[in-house]
């Protein structure tokens, strides 16, 4: 797994991000700051001055991510309030979150960058996702069985995380899977539907996985079906690849 940004990066941005709850704006900016408490992606924080909610202080702490103390404030917009749903940094090491107030994303209803919706966590400038059709030899496997099989993938290279194989469904052993109900969001790929694999009396979870309907900037996915690498035996070009180590190994 590769680590694109260091702990503790905090940089300006330069998108107009707006955060509301049930419609109502509770934080207009153009002046966000990503922060990286995790290495994986960043998270807003905002001007104290561009939150248009009243914050009301819980006089309760807890330990901040990045060290000192989180003081906790609910967010009051209209007769709407939302527990303990900002944090401020007034002691903290890095000077820079001082004066800076992070919205807890799940809490919000809805976040924009610019006028478009981003969903799960803000877009990492340092994050790249290619889609490239190739012609590549795939076959995937489940303890001996082959389950999917092409020479028409689209891989998906993505920044810290492997290769992915997107296969059409007419290559893929339709009558092995079975939608599991599960959705996970992706804020450059859209909405991911799983598949269980069922062998015989086995099923091994969430092996699958597809976008019906990405982003505009992922169609080239659309209806296709990857599979967890870490967990399939996956032979490309007549070659035995290593599974991958990844946070869904």
């Amino acid at each position: 797994m590769i680590e694109a940004t260091p702990t503790g990066r905090v940089e300006q941005a330069r998108k107009r991000v707006r955060a509301l709850v049930d419609g109502q704006v509770v934080a207009d900016t153009t002046r966000p700051v990503l922060v990286w408490e995790i290495p994986y992606y960043p998270a807003y924080y905002l001007p104290a001055a561009d939150v248009r909610a009243e914050l009301i202080d819980t006089r309760t702490t807890k330990s901040a991510r990045l060290g000192g103390e989180a003081h906790l404030y609910d967010v009051r917009i209209g007769e709407i309030t939302v527990p303990a749903a900002a944090q401020t940094f007034p002691d903290s090491p890095i000077e820079a979150l001082r004066d800076l107030v992070r919205l807890d994303w799940s809490a919000m209803s809805e976040w924009l960058e610019e006028d478009e919706p981003v969903y799960v966590h803000p877009r990492d400038p340092y994050k790249r996702v290619d889609i490239l059709a190739s012609s590549r030899h795939v076959e995937v496997s489940v303890d001996g069985v082959k389950i999917a099989e092409s020479h028409q993938p689209r891989i998906v290279f993505e920044t810290g995380l492997p290769p992915r194989y997107y296969l059409p469904m007419t290559d893929v052993r339709l009558d092995l899977l079975r939608r599991s109900g599960r959705e996970t969001r992706c804020p450059y790929k859209g909405t991911a539907g799983y598949w269980d694999v069922v062998i015989g009396d086995t099923v091994y979870e969430g092996l699958a996985w597809e976008y019906r309907m990405p982003l505009p900037e992922s169609q080239k996915i659309a209806g296709l079906i990857a599979f967890f690498d870490e967990r399939v035996d996956v032979t490309v070009d007549g070659v035995r690849q290593e599974r991958p180590r990844s946070p869904f190994s």
